[in-house]
């Protein structure tokens, strides 16, 4: 029986707290790679959300999953992967880039398909980006003022990389989400992975980083269910399981309307 929730403040970042009969159930996204020295990163559903946009942004460009990985470091440390509407002095959006510095007005750094797009095409001109170290090709393109605080992002950014460019099946789990109403997967799914059509047969590189995405957008989307490879990761339950009904294609589910609304 559901009993309330609770706002709980934690390193800046508010996560909302779902009490019921005997538990307690925290929204959460966590990015998990295979190894035995592999560590797992959690993140609030609204981070998630937003480094799979930032990834799948680059992955429309054609870049590899370094680029991802210095974008979702910068962004981590400049907003702690949340959309903001202000920041030092006219700094906005996830990267806190500053319209007075020619990033883009302030309505477009707010979009975050526009705001990593321009974060990307910064980052292609530097010269030998590809091998530079983190937290320089970061510093690079934004800056900073904390020219060293990049790298301590760098482990939780190289895991989420590698789980939105599809690298690792199944590596990406989000839990106790509160879906949003069905959006336009289509339009969502061309604007930031430059692929309208997520259903059916795709190589498995690709198809997971379809499936990644999914889930890591699925509370915005109104996303319930998502099967590839044999696997299936529903709202429900929160997690990846072998599903012998799934089959090796990718199929997406969205929650209804009415569901929602209950």
């Amino acid at each position: 029986m559901f009993l309330g929730a609770v706002v709980v403040l934690t390193a800046g970042i508010v996560v909302a707290v779902v009490l019921s009969r005997g538990s307690v159930r925290t929204p959460g996204c966590t990015v998990a790679l295979p190894g035995e020295n592999a560590s797992a990163y959690t993140f609030t559903p609204e981070q998630m959300n937003n480094a799979a946009t930032i990834s799948a942004v680059g992955a429309k460009l054609g870049l590899p999953p370094h680029a991802a990985t210095i974008a979702l470091a910068t962004a981590l440390q400049e907003s702690k992967l949340r959309n903001l509407e202000g920041g030092d002095r006219d700094s906005v959006g996830l990267f806190q880039q500053r319209p007075s510095q020619g990033w883009g007005t302030v309505a477009q750094l707010r979009d975050p398909v526009y705001a990593a797009t321009e974060f990307y095409q910064k980052l292609e001109k530097l010269p030998n980006w590809e091998t530079l170290p983190i937290t320089e090709a970061a510093q690079a393109v934004q800056r900073s003022g904390a020219p060293e605080a990049y790298a301590q992002w760098e482990p939780q950014s190289r895991a989420m990389a590698a789980a939105f460019n599809g690298q690792f099946p199944a590596a990406l789990t989000c839990r106790n989400l509160t879906l949003a109403a069905p959006a336009d997967l289509a339009a969502a799914a061309t604007g930031e992975l430059g692929a309208a059509r997520l259903s059916g047969a795709h190589p498995a590189g690709q198809g997971w980083t379809y499936a990644t995405w999914l889930v890591g957008r699925a509370e915005a989307l109104g996303v319930d269910k998502v099967s590839f490879a044999g696997q299936t990761w529903t709202a429900e339950s929160g997690a990846w399981a072998p599903d012998s009904a799934a089959g090796p294609d990718l199929s997406v589910h969205q929650t209804s309307a009415a569901q929602v609304s209950e």
